[in-house]
């Protein structure tokens, strides 16, 4: 069974950055390595519903982000160290989040494409 464990959130001043972090162990259900899965990350607010905001796929990667962080985000994949990164960058008071990353079969802004999660890593952006 997969694992994905995720690191780098914290408490940043509105325009700072951060690196997320989320390394995977252990195979899919069907057998798949993480270098031939698609990873996402998701965030979600306090009191509102888990939204998309980027994903990149394995062959090629296309890397594609929600309208909201294009730009400002960008996400990436190691496939030697199983891990992929998420760069957040001019970060925003409305960035506030439990951010959390997802590994599947093809790269989408669903949730339901992502069959395995993490436990998240709380990001918190001051004004």
């Amino acid at each position: 069974q997969v694992q994905l464990v995720e690191s780098g959130g914290g408490l940043v001043q509105a325009g700072g950055s951060l690196r997320l972090s989320c390394a995977a162990s252990g195979r899919s259900a069907d057998g798949r390595t993480f270098s031939r899965s698609s990873l996402g990350w998701f965030r979600q607010g306090l009191g509102k519903e888990r939204e998309f905001v980027a994903a990149i796929g394995w062959t090629p990667p296309s890397p594609f982000y929600a309208g909201s962080v294009r730009g400002r985000f960008t996400i990436s994949r190691d496939n030697a160290e199983n891990t992929v990164y998420l760069f957040m960058d001019n970060l925003k008071p409305e960035d506030t989040a439990v951010y959390y990353c997802a590994i599947g079969l093809s790269p989408a802004s669903q949730a339901s494409a992502y069959p395995d999660w993490g436990q998240g890593t709380q990001v918190t952006v001051s004004s």
